[in-house]
């Protein structure tokens, strides 16, 4: 069962909405695995890089930008290792995750987030935390339904689709009950 399956099965339960806290190293696993598979059915090399690339957005479900991750990488660094990764790196690492369908750019933050469904053919639509900048990937068909019905009706042809919704998630309404106008 892939990522993506899983959190639809997550977000359609009635006790959860994908953004609940969880154990993440079960996700980078899950994540790392299913490119491993997938770059392998394809011939595409997941490079060392790449792979600690897709490691560290799939760390949390927070998008990351591109100078966050050469940070991270940085860090990352042996002891006495000296040399500088480049900001164009880590671009053609990102570049290399978004053709392939690992990752998904999400275009109003910057940033990266991991793919939920790698495996299958989809387009991306996003409920993104306006304070805490959690981010869940959605899996609803009607939204890409939708869109499609509309542009038919206008005559536009859609060439991508990218749908962005910014708002509270449950964590941050219940730490701030007045940002949402009720109480706790």
């Amino acid at each position: 069962m892939s990522i993506g399956h899983k959190l639809k099965a997550m977000s359609t339960s009635t006790n959860t909405s994908g953004f609940e806290q969880h154990n993440h190293s079960h996700c980078i696993s899950n994540a790392l695995a299913e490119a491993d598979l997938i770059c392998q059915q394809k011939t595409l090399r997941l490079t060392p890089l790449r792979r600690q690339v897709l490691g560290y957005i799939w760390q949390s479900h927070k998008p990351l930008g591109a100078y966050t991750l050469l940070e991270m990488l940085a860090a990352s660094r042996a002891p006495g290792n000296n040399s500088r990764i480049a900001p164009p790196t880590v671009y053609r690492a990102l570049e290399f995750l978004q053709e392939n369908g690992l990752v998904h750019r999400i275009a109003s933050l910057n940033a990266y987030i991991g793919c939920c469904s790698p495996s299958d053919t989809h387009q991306s639509h996003f409920f993104i935390c306006r304070h805490c900048n959690s981010t869940v990937e959605l899996a609803t068909p009607a939204i890409s339904a939708a869109i499609a019905q509309s542009a038919q009706d206008t005559g536009f042809m859609v060439e991508d689709e990218c749908v962005e919704v910014v708002g509270l998630c449950p964590q941050c309404q219940n730490i701030n009950p007045e940002a949402t106008g009720g109480t706790a």
